[in-house]
C-alpha cells in the first residue's frame, strides 16, 4: 500500500518547488512587463462591449422582442437535428413549452368552440368539456367505469362516445341540452372510436370480431343491421368519416406496422382501398380530415417524437410542430393536439398556416382516450347531471397510515411473497390499493408475488442499480415470469434518447368486460438469445403479431396511485436487470437522497463502497525517474 503521509509530502512541495523557482525567474522588472501586457489585451477584448451602439434604444428592443416571441411560439423539435444541434427528448420540450407563456392567437373560434375529450382521472376514464378561449377544463361524466373516444355530431347536439359502464364496451350518445344518455349497441365484445358522417345518420366505429379489429357502420336509427367495411387479416381501427361523405379514413396494421389509409365509397371493394402513409421508420394514427373535406391530419410516431402530417389529396408533408391525437378547429386553422412525457400530458394547439401556438401547454389530469373539436356549442348553462359530474370531487384512492414504529419506517406487506415484503410506511396503503384495483380489473393478482419490494442496503443489487429506489422502501419491481406464460407484454416507448416502458396484463375474463385489444406490438427481450445478432445487439425484437385477446394497461393503473415507471438505464440492450421495465417508484417529490435519509444515517450514504476490498491496493508502476516510494507490508 501508498504511505499516505510520504504521498501527502509529495503532492504538496512539488507544486512549492515550481513556485520557489518561479519567484527566482520572474523579477521585478518583468513582472511590471506582464502585468502591462495583461492590460492591453484585456482592454482590447473588453473595447467591442463597451462601445456605444448607434442605434436608438427603440430599434435595440423591437427585433430582438419578435425574435424571442417567435422563438416561444414555434416550436418544432426535429427528428433528425443537424450535426451542430444538440437534440432535444421529448421531456426536455415539453417542459421548454410548459415554462413560456406565449400570447396566444384569439380567433373566433377559440372562443366558441368546445372541446370534448377523456381523460383518466382516479383511475377511471372520463369525458370532460374544455373550452379554448379561457382554459376551463369541466367534468361532465362521472362513475366507476371508462368513457372514452368522444365524437361530437354534426349538428351539435350530441357527443357519440364508448363506455363499458354495464360491463362491455358499447355505443352511447350523451345529449348536451338535456345531459342524457342513450345507449346505441348492446352486447359482449369491445367496440370504441364512433366516427359521425356528415348527415349524422350514421357512425362508423371499431370493433372487436373474430379477434381482429374490424371497421362497423351503424345506423343510428336502428333501421338497418350493422356492414363490416373489409374482412382482412389485418386490423383495421381509428376511423374518421370525411366531411364530404364518400370516404373514411383509418388505421390499419400490416405486417405489424401501423399506416394510414382511405376507404372509397364509391368503389368497388377490390379498388377501395389506398394507402397514404409510407414512411418505413414510422407508426401512423389517429386520423382527422378538415372540416372541408380537403385535408387529413395524422400523427405518426418516429425518431422518439410523435410528428404531426398534413395530406392535401395528392400527397403528405410533417407539420412544424409535435404532437398526437390532432383534431382540427371548425374553421381549419387551428390544429388541437396533445403532448406526452413519460408522467404526464399536456394539451395545446397550433396555427396551420404559422405553426404558432395558439393555446399553451395545459397540464391534464392523465392521458387521453380521445378528443373531438366544434363550434357554436357551449357546457353552460350546465344540465342538472351534468352539473353534478362537473362538482364531484374525486374521492383520494389511498391515505398513508402512519405506524408508530418511527424508528425504521417500514410496514410489511401481508400475503406478498418477496425477499423482504416491506415498503415505507408512506407508500404502503398505496401499494395495497393498487393491488385491489388491479386485481378487480385484471381478475388475477398480479403484485401477490413480486422480484423485489424493499431491499435492505446490505443486499447489494446487479451492477449499474447502486443508487435504486428499492433501498428507500418506496418502490417495488414485478415478477417478470408472467410474461413467459403469456399474462404480461411489455410495450417499448421512445421519448426522445430515452426508453421507457408500458406493461399490458392479460385479463381473465376474455369475453370484452375486461381491458381492450393491443394496437401495438410488444417487446421481446427472450430474442435476444435465438440467434440473430441484430436481436442480440439491440436486447430483443418486436413481437411479429400482436398478440390476440383483451389486455389491461397496468402503468396507467398504477399510476393513478401515484406509481411512475423509470426510464432503462444505457446498458439495458447486453443487461437485462437495466432494463428496469418491470420497476416502479411512488416518490412523493423527493430525490432519492432525502428519501434514503429517511431510513439512514447520513454516514452510509458518504461510504463510497458497501464492501472492504479484499485485496490490498496495488503498489504504483515503477518510473526510471522517480524514487521509489516505500508501500506497507
Amino acid at each position: 500500500m501508498f504511505s499516505s503521509t510520504r504521498l501527502s509530502t509529495q503532492a504538496s512541495s512539488q507544486p512549492l518547488g515550481f513556485l520557489a523557482r518561479g519567484q527566482r525567474l520572474l523579477t521585478p522588472g518583468r513582472l511590471r512587463i506582464v502585468l502591462a501586457i495583461n492590460v492591453v489585451v484585456l482592454g482590447l477584448l473588453i473595447w467591442p462591449l463597451l462601445k456605444p451602439d448607434p442605434r436608438t434604444p427603440a430599434a435595440i428592443s423591437a427585433p430582438v422582442t419578435s425574435a424571442v416571441r417567435t422563438t416561444a411560439t414555434t416550436p418544432s423539435p426535429s427528428p433528425s437535428p443537424t450535426a451542430s444541434q444538440t437534440p432535444k427528448t421529448h421531456s426536455q420540450l415539453v417542459t421548454s413549452l410548459s415554462e413560456i407563456t406565449p400570447e396566444p392567437t384569439k380567433t373566433q373560434h377559440l372562443q366558441l368552440g368546445l372541446v370534448v375529450l377523456s381523460i383518466t382521472e382516479g383511475g377511471y376514464n372520463r369525458l370532460f368539456a374544455f373550452q379554448p378561449d379561457n382554459q376551463q377544463l369541466i367534468r361532465i361524466t362521472d362513475g366507476p367505469w371508462d368513457d372514452i373516444t368522444p365524437a361530437i355530431s354534426p349538428d351539435r347536439t350530441q357527443v357519440a362516445f364508448a363506455s363499458n359502464r354495464n360491463d362491455y364496451w358499447n355505443l352511447y350518445l350523451l345529449d348536451l341540452s338535456s345531459g342524457e344518455t342513450f345507449q346505441l349497441t348492446d352486447g359482449p365484445g369491445y367496440k370504441a372510436a364512433p366516427s359521425w358522417s356528415p348527415d349524422g345518420s350514421y357512425l362508423v366505429y371499431e370493433a372487436y370480431l373474430e379477434d381482429k379489429l374490424r371497421l362497423v357502420i351503424l345506423d343510428v336509427s336502428g333501421t338497418q343491421p350493422p356492414i363490416v367495411l373489409r374482412n382482412q387479416s389485418q386490423a383495421d381501427f381509428s376511423p374518421a368519416w370525411s366531411p364530404l361523405g364518400r370516404q373514411i379514413a383509418f388505421a390499419s396494421i400490416n405486417a405489424g406496422k401501423r399506416e394510414i389509409w382511405i376507404a372509397d365509397l364509391d368503389k368497388s371493394s377490390q379498388e377501395r382501398f389506398t394507402k397514404l402513409s409510407g414512411n418505413p421508420s414510422a407508426v401512423s394514427d389517429n386520423p382527422a380530415w378538415s372540416p372541408d373535406g380537403a385535408r387529413l391530419v395524422w400523427s405518426s410516431f418516429e425518431n422518439g417524437f410523435y410528428n404531426i402530417y398534413i395530406y392535401n389529396g395528392q400527397d403528405a408533408t410533417r407539420f412544424t410542430a409535435s404532437g398526437d391525437l390532432p383534431v382540427w378547429s371548425s374553421d381549419g386553422s387551428t390544429l388541437l393536439t396533445i403532448l406526452t412525457t413519460p408522467n404526464q400530458t399536456l394539451l395545446t394547439a397550433y396555427s396551420v398556416d404559422s405553426s404558432i401556438v395558439a393555446i399553451p401547454p395545459v397540464l391534464l389530469p392523465g392521458p387521453v382516450s380521445g378528443m373531438t373539436w366544434s363550434n357554436g356549442i357551449s357546457p353552460y348553462p350546465l344540465v342538472a347531471s351534468i352539473e353534478k359530474a362537473a362538482q364531484m370531487t374525486p374521492t383520494p384512492l389511498w391515505q398513508p397510515a402512519l405506524t408508530s414504529n418511527s424508528d425504521t419506517h417500514l410496514v410489511p406487506l401481508e400475503n406478498v411473497n418477496a425477499p423482504n415484503p416491506h415498503l415505507h410506511e408512506m407508500v404502503a396503503e398505496s401499494f395495497k390499493a393498487l393491488r385491489q384495483r388491479v386485481t378487480f380489473a385484471v381478475g388475477w393478482d398480479l403484485l401477490a408475488d413480486l422480484e423485489n419490494a424493499y431491499v435492505p442496503i446490505t443486499a447489494p443489487l446487479p451492477p449499474g442499480l447502486g443508487n435504486n429506489w428499492l433501498y428507500s422502501g418506496r418502490s417495488f419491481a414485478l415478477n417478470p415470469l408472467p410474461i413467459n406464460a403469456g399474462w404480461m407484454v411489455v410495450i417499448r416507448q421512445e421519448y426522445g434518447s430515452d426508453i421507457y416502458w408500458r406493461i399490458y396484463l392479460r385479463a381473465r375474463d376474455q369475453d370484452g368486460s375486461q381491458g381492450m385489444p393491443l394496437k401495438e406490438q410488444p417487446w421481446d427481450f427472450n430474442r435476444r438469445h435465438q440467434g440473430d445478432m441484430a436481436d442480440y445487439e439491440q436486447g430483443g425484437g418486436y413481437y411479429e403479431t400482436i398478440p390476440d385477446g383483451y389486455w389491461v394497461d397496468f402503468t396507467v393503473l398504477a399510476a393513478a396511485y401515484g406509481w411512475q415507471r423509470l426510464p432503462a438505464l444505457p446498458t439495458w440492450q447486453s443487461a437485462f436487470p437495466a432494463a428496469r421495465f418491470n420497476q416502479f417508484v411512488l416518490s412523493d417529490d423527493w430525490d432519492w437522497q432525502a428519501a434514503m435519509l429517511e431510513l439512514y444515517p447520513p454516514e452510509v450514504l458518504i461510504t463510497p463502497t458497501l464492501f472492504v476490498p479484499p485485496t490490498l491496493t496495488p503498489s504504483a508502476t515503477p518510473r526510471w525517474y522517480r524514487t521509489p516510494t516505500p508501500v506497507s507490508p
